[in-house]
């Protein structure tokens, strides 16, 4: 398979043998430019032997069809995900195949694993690919693995592997100044112990006729200007930080800050021993949930996602603390007041937006829209569809819509599996589906060209 001139561009240092991060735009062939390198990698170092990591399940066998194409026979290629059940060791598998396509997480418990046919060192392989390589910071599993090479390095373990990270975007951090921005660039770039970052220069005319920036529109839309319901639910979420009597956590409520500050005290109180507390704070983020979900889709599907916690309290525990029968009791004095303030709820004016933009694109025109929603939750995404199937001016629409969210082995309502997610994904890309309701899984990684909404 032949590269373009920018893809070539771009790996120059690396078939020297260099530590780069590639940085191309989605859809511009990363994978393949990545698959050339270990090709030539693979036939040109003595006793080779590569892995390619993923931080998706379902990015593992998309992976694997692009570097089966670059490879031919020679090479034992081997795909391994937590979601592929029962296998022979880590160890042993990458001891007997040339080129390994797996998550972090597995190569990270390889790594720390005592067991023999599990264990093995980052010194077994001599090219490490880090896909999606601008998530190597923080507490992340790519950067403990990326840790554990620089400490190798430091004390001048022999030999390593070259590096090769891929990245659409590099990110900023969260900076807001170009001095944090740059900060941020040269962290992601010691965190991979990189010489340099490549872009295409010479032949960025190429890329950009081949592949255009996409048009960016942005439809403002006001929030509600009277809110009831959501009021009602700050309320009751004043009364439980008034049982709390913890002035330091903030009430911000109805964001994703809010939720990891819950999540925290929920963990800190659970290895404390603090059960009540625990409990409080368990509480306050399903009350955060149904706010997100408020915000993003209908007053009712926030009320039905609180109705469903508490419904499953009640059928699942055995013996209930004091402080989960006075929250039990809380929402029955509030529940039907809810109901009433749900039905009367005007609608969101997110959702008067997204349905004018889905009559634009789905109405009728010659073209052969095929989009994705993104959300921030994964029982928003289920509220959307829901909303998209009963929302009587899209009925008429030829809209097949459906969701598209992180793998799991939880129950159905929060999680799909990998072969869920491949299953929608070929769908989605045969146009059997056009359009998708998704979280962040959808935004990294996949490459389905035909989309364009």
């Amino acid at each position: 398979m032949e590269l373009r001139p920018y893809q070539w561009e771009v790996i120059m240092p690396a078939l020297e043998g260099k530590n780069i991060i590639v940085w191309l735009p989605t859809g511009a062939g990363k994978t393949r430019a990545a698959a050339y390198v270990a090709k030539r990698h693979l036939e040109t170092v003595d006793g080779a032997k590569v892995v390619v990591l993923v931080n998706r399940v379902h990015l593992v066998s998309q992976h694997c069809e692009e570097f089966s194409r670059m490879l031919d026979r020679r090479w034992a290629i081997i795909t391994l995900s937590g979601d592929m059940g029962p296998r022979a060791g880590f160890g042993h598998l990458a001891r007997s195949h040339d080129l390994i396509i797996c998550t972090a997480e597995l190569l990270q418990m390889a790594l720390t694993s005592p067991e023999e046919e599990e264990h093995v060192e980052l010194n077994a392989f001599s090219l490490l690919v880090v896909d999606e390589c601008h998530h190597t910071h923080k507490d992340t599993v790519y950067n403990v693995i990326l840790s554990r090479y620089l400490e190798h390095k430091l004390q001048r373990t022999r030999p390593l592997p070259q590096v090769l990270g891929l990245t659409a975007s590099p990110g900023t951090g969260g900076a807001s100044t170009l001095k944090g921005a740059i900060d941020h660039i040269l962290q992601l770039c010691a965190n991979l112990d990189t010489w340099r970052i490549m872009s295409p220069q010479t032949y960025r005319p190429q890329l950009q006729e081949l592949r255009p920036q996409p048009c960016k529109q942005y439809n403002l839309c006001h929030r509600r200007t009277q809110d009831p319901f959501g009021d009602t639910l700050k309320k009751l979420m004043d009364q439980i930080h008034n049982r709390l009597e913890m002035l330091e956590l903030s009430r911000d409520f109805g964001t994703q800050n809010y939720e990891q500050q819950v999540v925290e005290l929920s963990q800190a109180a659970a290895e404390a021993g603090l059960q009540e507390r625990r409990v409080y704070a368990l509480h306050l983020r399903r009350y955060n949930d149904a706010l997100l979900i408020h915000d993003t889709v209908r007053a009712v599907d926030a009320l039905d996602s609180l109705r469903d916690f508490y419904d499953k309290e009640r059928a699942t525990k055995t013996q209930i603390l004091q402080a989960e029968r006075w929250l039990l009791a809380l929402f029955d004095d509030y529940k039907n007041e809810l109901a009433h303030l749900a039905t009367c709820s005007p609608e969101n004016p997110k959702l008067e937006t997204l349905e004018q933009i889905l009559r634009e694109q789905f109405g009728g025109s010659d073209d052969l829209p095929r989009g994705i929603i993104f959300t921030q939750t994964r029982q928003s995404v289920h509220s959307l569809l829901l909303w998209l199937q009963q929302q009587p001016g899209l009925k008429t629409m030829d809209i097949r819509a459906d969701v598209l969210i992180g793998a799991g082995n939880s129950s159905q309502n929060t999680h799909m599996t990998q072969r869920d997610q491949q299953e929608v994904i070929r769908k989605f890309r045969t146009g059997t589906l056009n359009l998708l309701v998704a979280t962040s899984v959808a935004e990294e990684g996949l490459d389905i060209p035909q989309c364009n909404v």
